[in-house]
């Protein structure tokens, strides 16, 4: 287990909440951008990945925290989408 590994996946992590919680209140996709979300996701897929096939250690654990918290944040984009649909056809 690298030290500096946990500590980016930990950095990393800590940022996705305060994102989350942003998006919730806004309730619009303006500043998201749905395609670096995927890419994120994939990166983290990558990961989980190596340390099941090269690496098997704990950190597998932060790096699939980090994978459904920016799940959540993807399904959180979409639930935003679709409010900014409603009003826009509303007015």
């Amino acid at each position: 287990m690298s030290i500096f590994e946990t500590l980016m996946i930990l950095s990393f992590g800590a940022a996705w909440p305060v994102s989350i919680i942003k998006s919730w209140k806004a309730k619009t996709t303006k500043g998201k951008s749905l395609f670096f979300l995927f890419i994120v996701e994939f990166g983290y897929i990558a990961g989980i990945t190596h340390k099941i096939l090269y690496s098997r250690d704990i950190v597998i654990v932060f790096y699939l925290i980090n994978f459904f918290i920016i799940m959540l944040d993807i399904l959180i984009y979409f639930r935003n989408r679709r409010i900014e649909n409603k009003l826009q056809k509303s007015l």
